[in-house]
């Protein structure tokens, strides 16, 4: 968490030149701010407008290569055109001409068929009915299940698939989808509304569910001739092969004919849908750069509500702008009794010295002999539920004692040290600091963890990965640069859909390959190997 002071101290710069006229307004952001520990104050949004607008006159490209449309208000969503053009560099990786197309034509089917149309009503008639819909409308609704990162994830991978099936994605909003996320399709909603009759019986959707896709063909209570009004999709870490059958060729000539699908999932599945025959074609064309899928989904579909954002802004203005380099470093510790531990912290030192992501500590004579009239200034973004970390490495490098004389400035957001899912204020700083993550240049993630993953995808950047640490002890080498900047599957499937070939994608697809942070478990998608 933050320390009030530096809070305050945040508050009355930001607020100095407005403060006569919001006297009122400022004294009770204080009064606020001296009770509850936040992490950024509540001149923030307008601070961040005023940045956004003195960019102005400088030529950007705020639709990244026709991913986004031009159909929105600027103001009711500031992330939405401003999020990768102030801070990030431009990106590499452009979007094909195909998935331009191909958004547009689905923004078109989702203002056809979404929430508040008579498509719409007509289909949930005939739910409620128990009755199969006939029309042109298909939906696929994602269930919010596990922690923001996992979120993220999913929702990116189910409307991939959407894409790809020409369904219609609605999320589940119970949560608090609609406090971090501005709507991503233009005219309509993505939102599903909370009169949906079959949350009435969300506790049942699990494997022993009925209508459960796995234990259906478990039954054999599903065929040609026997097509239920709705299926619940069960990919989750426990899934089971039958549950998996679900990318299969011929399992989707089946479930196509099913008008309403609900997904339960916590992985990311994108390098699944790879393995269908039928959706290859299109992918290819979708994503030539195939490291680009979440890269250019995330763009798309995920831009921080104007709170979230002036979160983003204020941050980054105060602490990263004006730094030479900027380093994110993201600890996870997957421990019950997580915490701060030593060797983690080794391996994080190791990992950045030797990597030269960061200069090794220097004496005081070193210290003296390296003094530089301009020395470089790197900052570096720790995120982690604990705030030792940070503050280990901001001794490690006081008043600039570096062995290369470069001056290092630590900073962390936020230090909860339990995670809060489904809190609004939680998720909207985690969110936060996924963004902060993304606007660095150089990234090191802990193993496994799809809070990393989410952050250097979103950013384009190919990250160190941290080896998940055994018995306490550090890993050697501590940790590895990824050749793709693409989220892992980290349940992938125990087999093929026709083919006894076990988890060794290679043997069917060159692109799809083991996952560095996860060697035998997990599978992700490279351009290189």
């Amino acid at each position: 968490m933050f320390h009030i002071f530096q809070i305050s101290g945040i508050v009355f710069r930001a607020s100095s030149l407005k403060i006569k006229i919001l006297i009122p307004v400022f004294i009770s952001c204080l009064l606020f701010l001296s009770v509850i520990d936040l992490p950024f104050s509540n001149n923030q949004l307008l601070d961040a407008t005023i940045n956004d607008s003195s960019e102005s006159d400088t030529p950007r490209d705020k639709l990244i290569g026709g991913l986004l449309t031009a159909d929105f208000d600027e103001g009711s969503c500031l992330s939405r055109y401003h999020k990768s053009l102030l801070y990030r560099k431009p990106s590499p990786y452009k979007p094909s001409e195909y998935l331009v197309s191909k958004l547009r034509s689905y923004e078109m089917l989702h203002k056809r068929c979404g929430p508040g149309t008579k498509a719409y009503k007509d289909a949930k008639e005939s739910l409620d009915h128990d009755e199969i819909y006939v029309g042109e409308c298909r939906y696929i609704v994602w269930i919010a299940e596990y922690g923001l990162g996992n979120r993220m994830l999913t929702i990116a991978s189910v409307f991939l698939y959407a894409l790809l099936t020409e369904r219609i994605i609605l999320v589940d909003n119970r949560k608090d989808v609609n406090d971090l996320f501005c709507e991503p399709f233009p005219g309509t909603s993505w939102l599903l509304p909370l009169d949906f009759p079959l949350f009435n019986y969300t506790y049942r959707y699990n494997k022993e569910y009925s209508r459960c896709y796995g234990t259906m063909l478990n039954n054999h209570t599903i065929n040609s001739t026997s097509i239920p009004p709705h299926l619940y999709l069960h990919i989750l870490h426990d899934s089971r092969d039958n549950d998996r059958m679900f990318f299969c060729q011929k399992d989707q000539s089946l479930i196509d004919k099913v008008p309403w699908l609900i997904v339960g999932a916590n992985a990311y599945f994108v390098p699944s849908l790879w393995f269908n025959p039928t959706f290859q074609p299109d992918l290819m064309k979708l994503f030539p750069q195939k490291e680009t899928v979440f890269h250019h989904l995330a763009q798309y579909l995920f831009h921080p509500t104007n709170q979230v954002w002036a979160m983003v802004t204020h941050y980054y203005n105060t602490h990263l702008a004006n730094a030479d380099e900027r380093l994110g470093i993201q600890i996870r510790v997957f421990r019950k009794d997580a915490g701060y531990f030593q060797h983690v912290m080794d391996q994080v030192v190791s990992c950045t010295q030797r990597e030269k992501l960061l200069p090794e500590s220097a004496t005081q004579e070193e210290s003296k002999v390296n003094i530089s009239k301009s020395p470089k200034l790197i900052a570096v973004l720790v995120a982690s539920l604990y705030p030792e970390y940070s503050e280990r490495l901001k001794n490690m490098f006081w008043e600039g004692n570096t062995s290369t004389g470069e001056i290092i400035e630590v900073y962390q957001p936020s230090g909860e040290r339990i995670q809060q899912s489904d809190k609004k204020l939680h998720d909207q700083k985690a969110l936060a600091e996924m963004y902060l993550l993304s606007l660095t240049d150089n990234i090191v993630t802990s193993a496994r963890s799809t809070f990393g993953y989410v952050s250097y995808s979103l950013g384009g950047l190919k990250p160190w990965l941290l080896y998940q640490p055994t018995d306490l002890i550090t890993p050697d080498p501590p940790c590895v640069r990824s050749k793709s900047m693409e989220p892992c599957l980290l349940t992938p499937p125990s087999h093929g859909c026709d083919a006894d070939w076990g988890t060794n994608s290679g043997k069917i697809l060159s692109f799809v390959r083991y996952c560095e942070d996860i060697m035998y478990g997990g599978l992700k998608l490279y351009d290189k190997i």
